[in-house]
């Protein structure tokens, strides 16, 4: 069920999206919010920034963790403009907010030019099915890493 509070956030995430498609960025804004105050912002700085991954939920989560001090969005609700991508739902499950909310969805995105639907079919296919040549070379000590992680007595699990 719709909240007040939840059309009032997601209809701010939306203004964020049109006013950065003012300002030469992409249209896709994203509002993180905490007992109903907001942690942070973001907009799509993908051209703006030269910089493939700074999506606005991307920009939005980086700013928020800083802010709280933590690599969690713990207690946080995510407002996007619109259905977050492939790369975004990802940093946003890592995130581990306690709910997301949309406005319009990757449908809308790809009829606007925002195609995600290659990057979900081309995640599903075997790598050597995939047109993005990916290779893994097995290397003596490559899990070295990993081992130590495993060892150690005081780490902070994420």
């Amino acid at each position: 069920m719709n909240t007040s509070d939840d059309i009032y956030f997601l209809d701010l995430a939306i203004e964020l999206a049109v006013e950065n498609v003012k300002k030469g960025g992409g249209p896709f804004g994203a509002v993180i919010v905490k007992d109903r105050k907001i942690i942070a912002k973001g907009t799509n700085r993908v051209t703006i920034d030269n910089d493939p991954t700074a999506h606005a939920e991307i920009v939005a989560i980086r700013e928020a963790c800083k802010i709280l001090n933590d690599f969690q969005l713990t207690d946080c609700i995510i407002y996007s403009s619109c259905e977050p991508c492939p790369m975004c739902l990802g940093a946003i499950y890592w995130a581990r907010p306690k709910k997301l909310i949309y406005a319009a969805d990757k449908y809308d995105a790809a009829d606007a030019g925002f195609d995600d639907s290659f990057i979900y079919d081309e995640i599903k296919l075997p790598y050597e099915k995939r047109q993005l040549k990916t290779i893994t070379i097995k290397l003596e000590g490559a899990c070295k890493p990993f081992d130590l992680w495993k060892s150690l007595e005081n780490k902070k699990i994420y």
